[in-house]
């Protein structure tokens, strides 16, 4: 297969597309940022990737603290309109009629209509050049009660999240290609998985009549 050289660029994709949200009281905003990502389990640490110029850098420099909040699809006009729109003209809440909830363990607000908010605080800053990355421990995680199912799992698939892949917001596919380890998977286990994932399907129809 013929390929075409690029300059180096930020062209690993697709990447998360979150709207974080920082500051407390009147001086609330809210960012979407795109540079995130998990990168320890424990503890459990994420970071941002914010520029100086952005109206939210000074906020979470100054606060160290800030929340992800994942977007679905029917948050995708809001986390567009939050990447564009600068928090200094406009109050991002007030103007998309999201509701700026209480977060348990950080000082600034949660996105309500979000179906998990990521808290978290900094440790460390880096300068990088175009952009300073926050370094973060996740403090407090709070999850749609909808999302779990009678058995205690997290339902993500069923929330409807977006990735940003080179300039566009895509709806991640509900089907997966597989599980964890699904290629060395025997076939017992696949088995039982599969009969678990009907009962789970049944269980479902049946609360929804």
């Amino acid at each position: 297969m013929a390929k075409i050289a690029f300059k180096p660029g930020t062209m690993l994709n697709p990447v998360p597309a979150v709207m974080v949200s920082c500051g407390t009281g009147e001086e609330k905003n809210i960012i979407t940022i795109a540079w995130t990502g998990i990168v320890n389990s424990e503890p459990p640490m994420t970071y941002i990737s914010v520029r100086k110029e952005r109206h939210s850098y000074r906020f979470i420099k100054a606060a160290g603290e800030f929340v992800i909040n994942l977007v679905t699809e029917k948050l995708a006009f809001a986390a567009d309109y939050c990447g564009v729109k600068s928090g200094r003209d406009i109050d991002k809440f007030e103007a998309l009629k999201l509701t700026a909830a209480e977060s348990k363990e950080v000082s600034c607000p949660s996105i309500a209509e979000s179906p998990v908010n990521i808290e978290c605080r900094v440790t460390e800053v880096k300068e990088l050049g175009s952009h300073d990355m926050f370094l973060a421990e996740i403090v407090n995680v709070s999850v749609d009660e909808a999302l779990m199912d009678e058995t205690g799992r997290l339902c993500l698939e069923e929330a409807g999240l977006v990735a940003y892949n080179h300039g566009h917001y895509f709806a991640l596919a509900k089907t997966p290609l597989g599980r964890f380890g699904f290629s060395v998977m025997k076939p017992k286990t696949r088995k039982r998985l599969n009969a678990q994932k009907k009962h789970n399907s049944i269980q479902k129809n049946r609360r929804k009549r």
